[in-house]
């Protein structure tokens, strides 16, 4: 009798969940705890979590996780299927676009937030001296709408790539048969993109969706570099927001908040995916 193949996978995949199960589970038991360096833990029960969730830093710092978010998949997986289908299917001049598009995606978090901390620079960037020129006084150390506005575009311009590659990627493996059908049947561009592209890049777009959604939330370099995440609290991302409780020694506090933050960030992705699968059900 031959083994499955799938049976050599589990001592990786055992691997995998135990690293991944013990830090867990050591934030959960810290969220249960009253936890201080220099003094013994006494066990609170969910008592930081009704903390947390009753903390307006929290909601705030939630709140504007959930809109930040939002709003990349509002732009990027639009844009990133409109760059897809203008991109070249053969020649050289798809590996050259393909080259382009990896580019952003090899850059580290924390270059990306030096890169444009020097691009918005007050007096030497070059945001700033090219909005000086239509008369706009940019700087995001004071004014709030830059700074939000700014960290929203770098993650458009670091992550949008990702997006189109997927795209690019699903859009390959359409045959052209499809294509020639529709065109057979009069089809105009739009009734083709609806009808014919977009129902077969459904796969490829959940998962664009759920990588973008997940490491959304996750944004935490960028905003911190650029701004340390003012001005106020204006680009406190979630992810910093629980760092700095974390690092002002609140353990249990950041415990409970890091558990939380892992259910939102499960529950909004579940949402995600059932509302996508259910669409593409309907249409068939």
């Amino acid at each position: 009798m031959k083994p499955h193949p799938w049976l050599f996978l589990l001592p990786a995949l055992a691997i995998m969940a135990m690293s991944a199960f013990i830090p867990l589970m050591t934030v959960v038991n810290y969220s249960l705890h009253y936890i201080f360096v220099g003094s013994e833990p006494e066990y609170v029960g969910l008592a930081n979590y009704v903390e947390v969730l009753q903390d307006p830093a929290f909601r705030g710092a939630l709140l504007r996780q959930i809109v930040f978010s939002l709003l990349v998949l509002a732009v990027e997986i639009p844009f990133g299927i409109a760059i897809a289908l203008a991109m070249p299917r053969k020649g050289w001049g798809s590996g050259v676009a393909l080259v382009l598009l990896g580019i952003p995606l090899l850059i580290p978090y924390n270059v990306v937030g030096i890169i444009w901390r020097l691009f918005t620079q007050t007096g030497i960037g070059v945001v700033p001296r090219a909005l000086a020129l239509i008369g706009y006084n940019y700087n995001v150390s004071l004014h709030q709408f830059d700074a939000v506005i700014t960290v929203f575009l770098i993650d458009v311009w670091h992550w949008t790539p990702l997006v189109a590659l997927l795209a690019y990627a699903g859009l390959q493996s359409i045959p052209d048969a499809f294509y020639r059908a529709a065109q057979i049947d009069g089809a105009s561009a739009v009734a083709t993109f609806r009808y014919v592209t977009l129902p077969k890049l459904r796969p490829v777009l959940i998962l664009a969706v759920l990588l973008r959604l997940m490491d959304s939330f996750k944004i935490y370099s960028e905003p911190l570099l650029l701004t340390g995440g003012g001005p106020g609290n204006a680009t406190t991302s979630l992810s910093l927001f629980v760092a700095r409780k974390a690092e002002s020694f609140e353990l249990g506090y950041a415990g409970a908040a890091s558990v939380i933050y892992l259910y939102i960030v499960i529950l909004l992705s579940f949402i995600f995916f059932q509302a996508m699968t259910r669409a593409g059900e309907v249409r068939r």
